[in-house]
């Protein structure tokens, strides 16, 4: 049987869409640090571009928006690690206190209502201060096994704590002639079409990417100071933490609550830090469903916030923290194939007849 053009170009295709998950599969381990520099420049490019067209050398452009991403991510660690290194000291201390009121109050209470409920509060503390001590006693020992017996952990830490920013320092330096170079390996005769998919997967990805990052910097200011309003010492970093956590939808929101919960009961240990936690994180939520994703991120560009999490979770699943990188740059090129689909299939004699 003799195939014709478009059937050869569909089976090439699927054959380089093969090869490609087979080597991501494979090489998993070895990509890591390339994707996250690749990703990293992605988000970096514009920035870099709009310096350099205003005249600014490229080395000096690369080298400011990099240092500055650094900078950031420098900033964020020493905001985020405070949640946990001192929340779960709290935790410690606080949990006889939690258990005893609920012995004094709680179940007196319910059992005047006729909601007997056999509870052993006294087993139930007994357990966690064992589980919580045994955790901070072990914790010590555990690191220091991780140092001897796990160097080469750290060692790979280091390694792409100096790959990454390295990888896309060179991809940012080099972004216009890596373009050229890719846009030269494409035939002539496919060169338009694919320019004009390649520019809507771009719009797509990039309008995703950057409206999101927009409505995190908003909602992170928004969790922070209403929080601190309501007088969480932890405000800033629980904040910080959620409104960054957002990038995955629902999931995200549900992590920066509970670490709010938790911290307003071990700070106020009353019923206070958990109406303060549900009126921020419900009014945040509003704001963020009702009127910034909607208005920043656009449902026009077609990726439904399941969508997100589906790709995300799939991915993960499929290829690790590699597949996490390339879940969203998939799915935006899933989105302008079904539209093209979609297209397509309007304007056929199949729907038109």
């Amino acid at each position: 049987m003799t195939l014709t053009n478009a059937q050869r170009r569909t089976l090439t295709w699927a054959g380089i869409a093969l090869v490609f998950v087979l080597l991501l599969w494979l090489l998993a381990p070895v990509l890591t640090p390339f994707l996250v520099g690749a990703v990293l420049a992605y988000a970096l490019q514009p920035a870099v571009e709009h310096l350099a067209r205003r005249g600014m050398p490229r080395l000096v452009a690369v080298i400011l928006v990099e240092g500055l991403m650094l900078l950031a991510l420098l900033a964020l660690l020493l905001l985020v690690v405070p949640v946990f290194s001192k929340e779960l000291p709290l935790l410690r201390e606080q949990v006889p206190l939690f258990f005893d009121r609920l012995n004094n109050k709680v179940l007196p209470w319910l059992s005047q209502y006729s909601f007997g409920i056999p509870i052993d509060v006294g087993g139930i503390k007994t357990l966690a201060l064992e589980y919580l001590n045994a955790n901070f006693d072990g914790w010590g020992v555990a690191v220091l096994n991780s140092a001897r017996i796990g160097g080469s952990i750290l060692l790979t830490a280091t390694g792409l704590a100096v790959l990454v920013p390295l990888v896309s320092f060179y991809l940012l330096m080099d972004w216009p002639t890596l373009v050229q170079r890719g846009t030269q390996l494409i035939p002539p005769r496919m060169r338009p079409h694919t320019q004009t998919v390649l520019i809507e997967v771009d719009m797509v990805l990039g309008q995703y990417l950057r409206g999101q990052a927009l409505v995190m910097l908003i909602l992170a200011i928004f969790y922070s100071v209403g929080l601190a309003l309501f007088g969480f010492e932890l405000a800033l970093p629980l904040g910080v933490f959620t409104g960054l956590a957002i990038f995955i939808p629902y999931i995200g929101f549900g992590a920066g609550m509970l670490l709010a919960l938790i911290a307003g009961l071990l700070q106020f240990m009353s019923w206070y830090g958990v109406l303060s936690v549900a009126l921020v994180y419900g009014l945040g939520q509003i704001i963020e469903s009702f009127y910034l994703t909607p208005r920043l991120v656009g449902e026009r560009i077609g990726m439904h916030p399941l969508m997100v999490i589906f790709s995300l979770l799939a991915f993960g699943h499929l290829f690790g923290f590699v597949g996490v990188l390339v879940a969203l740059p998939v799915s935006a090129v899933l989105v302008v194939a079904v539209r093209r689909v979609q297209e397509a299939y309007l304007q056929s004699a199949i729907y038109i007849n």
